[in-house]
């Protein structure tokens, strides 16, 4: 399962695992139980006590809960349902933050074509980099293992060098992930003795070959060095 890591604008960097298909299916057959043993309660105490609740006691007791479910946990439960809360996953937004209640109402809205054509939500949910399904996509949301995530306070220090007007030198470093950079961190700063070099070399070789960057002549440490500037200035732009 892919990591999802984000530097926020307090400096802070969050790393998020979305949740596997099999938790999101698991979570919502919960929530189907759930809803179901609710509605049957109700009818058997109703059934005991012989109350006439009238269509607005049957709307507002069956029907909104019901159809509302997922909105309402998610909005006042901190974007978990009985379902996600047994399962360890809860909804946030992609850059980490606790969504508002535009993104819980869209997320509801789109639910219907999630799950009502359950066929096409999987669909969704397999073939998206953060196993989002349409609603998500709308919203600007994923579902995430709680248990995975992360808020790491970032320190100024990685930044200090960066001048104002600096210019990045390769367009692919925006697209490395926090832990290519610590490979490249952690190679470049650690003393293999004579290992060093080569080492450094094979893994400049490596990310040439893997964002298809021009070998332009720049000696294989200078360039992991470059390529970590302008990854600390894309992360920069962001926040």
């Amino acid at each position: 399962m892919s990591e999802s890591n984000i530097i926020t604008g307090q400096y802070v960097r969050i790393s998020q695992t979305p949740a596997g298909l099999g938790s999101r299916i698991v979570a919502t057959i919960i929530d189907i139980f759930v809803i179901f043993f609710y509605l049957e309660g109700l009818s058997l105490l109703l059934g005991i006590t012989k109350i006439d609740i009238g269509l607005l006691g049957m709307f507002l007791l069956f029907y909104l809960p019901t159809i509302f479910y997922s909105f309402l946990f998610e909005v006042f439960n901190n974007g978990r349902s009985p379902g996600k809360m047994i399962m360890k996953t809860r909804v946030v937004k992609k850059d980490g933050s606790t969504p508002g209640l535009g993104e819980y109402f869209m997320r509801w809205l789109l639910q219907l074509v999630d799950i009502g054509f359950g066929f096409i939500g999987i669909l969704v949910i397999v073939t998206t980099k953060n196993s989002q399904r349409l609603g998500d996509l709308a919203a600007g949301t994923m579902v995430i293992q709680v248990n995975n995530y992360r808020k790491i306070q970032v320190s100024l220090d990685e930044f200090t060098y960066l001048e104002r007007n600096y210019r990045p030198v390769y367009a692919a470093a925006e697209r490395l992930t926090l832990n290519q950079v610590d490979v490249i961190r952690r190679t470049v700063d650690s003393d293999y003795g004579d290992e060093r070099e080569r080492r450094i070399e094979t893994l400049s070789t490596k990310i040439h070959s893997m964002f298809d960057i021009p070998n332009d002549g720049i000696p294989h440490e200078k360039f992991l060095y470059t390529l970590m500037r302008d990854y600390q200035h894309y992360a920069l732009e962001l926040v």
